[in-house]
């Protein structure tokens, strides 16, 4: 592994974001200089991304309050800091809520990126690390999903978006040399996690009583990826500056089925779930599975933490943080 460089600034954008705060938070115990962007949108609770940034607070960081849609703002973060590495993490998410919101997924994750690159193309930067998604995906029925595969038939606007990040990456790295690597994320879960994911909202339910929504009667896979082996991944992807444009996928490489997910929720909790059945949703897909061969033979990284282990780390810091 090439270490990372506490000399070096890093520049995360949705740094009050699930991943971008675990980063943010795993470089600044490293010694590592941070700026820090987030818009702090309402798509869930801006407490929970308030509560994130007051952890991460330390001479070592700055965070600006802004949106990537405001080029005169990004101008200025690159003028006043020598990023040399820059983690844009930022964007709409959601792939449900891209069927009723399209015109936030064009601002957030087209032009919000397009004026990352821009940035950078103004300001050179060593290396930049972008989030895709394993929703680019979309229709493709062979697994495990391989980087090599073709991901031409998206299924929802946010799988466009993120696949269209991948092509505009490609294009400025060969125009203007800008050093890219994207990251296909599968399913991240863990502490500090997403309200408006599954396994936080059925969290939330079930020690509620009340119903939770299960699509496709529960016969859906998921490549369920745990927080610190992403963050483990990242740290070994950015200090690796890439010849040509890389991507790698993200996933623990061992789909679960929703029922059993469910079924080790509510182990972990202690308490049994009321079921709501439904069919699928416009926009999902039956079963997400990362091929991280790539990954591996790159870095000799293993990403495999058990699913019981994991949601048992996020329950217990939801009973924490919650007082429930």
């Amino acid at each position: 592994m090439t270490p990372l460089d506490s000399t070096k600034e890093y520049f995360v954008t949705g740094v009050a974001g699930f991943i971008g705060f675990h980063l943010a938070s795993s470089l600044l115990k490293q010694g590592c200089k941070v700026i820090g962007l987030d818009n702090l949108n309402s798509y869930y609770d801006v407490r929970l991304k308030r509560e994130r940034l007051k952890l991460l607070g330390c001479e070592r960081f700055t965070f600006y309050h802004a949106d990537l849609t405001d080029k005169k703002k990004l101008e200025t973060i690159f003028q006043r800091h020598p990023i040399t590495h820059v983690v844009n993490l930022a964007a709409q998410a959601g792939v449900r809520y891209s069927i009723d919101h399209p015109d936030a997924y064009i601002d957030s994750n087209i032009q919000g990126f397009l004026n990352v690159l821009e940035a950078i193309r103004t300001h050179p930067v060593e290396h930049l690390v972008y989030a895709s998604s394993s929703s680019v995906y979309g229709k493709n029925t062979k697994i495990p999903y391989s980087i090599h595969d073709r991901t031409d038939e998206p299924v929802s606007l946010y799988a466009a978006t993120k696949k269209a990040n991948e092509l505009f990456a490609h294009t400025y790295q060969h125009l203007y040399s800008i050093k890219t690597t994207g990251v296909r994320f599968f399913t991240v879960y863990g502490p500090w996690g997403r309200p408006d994911m599954a396994y936080y909202s059925f969290t939330k339910k079930i020690l509620n009583n009340e119903t939770i929504d299960v699509y496709n009667n529960g016969d859906m896979w998921r490549d369920f990826t745990y927080i610190d082996d992403v963050i483990n991944a990242l740290e070994h992807i950015i200090p690796r500056v890439p010849t040509d444009p890389v991507i790698y996928n993200i996933g623990n490489n061992n789909p679960i089925r929703l029922l059993r997910f469910i079924e080790a929720l509510e182990e972990v909790i202690g308490k049994k779930a009321n079921k709501n059945f439904l069919p699928m949703q416009d926009g999902d897909v039956y079963q997400t599975y990362a091929d991280i061969s790539d990954l591996q033979r790159d870095f000799g990284i293993t990403i495999n933490t058990p699913i019981e282990e994991g949601l048992a780390s996020f329950v217990a810091w939801y009973r924490s943080y919650y007082n429930v």
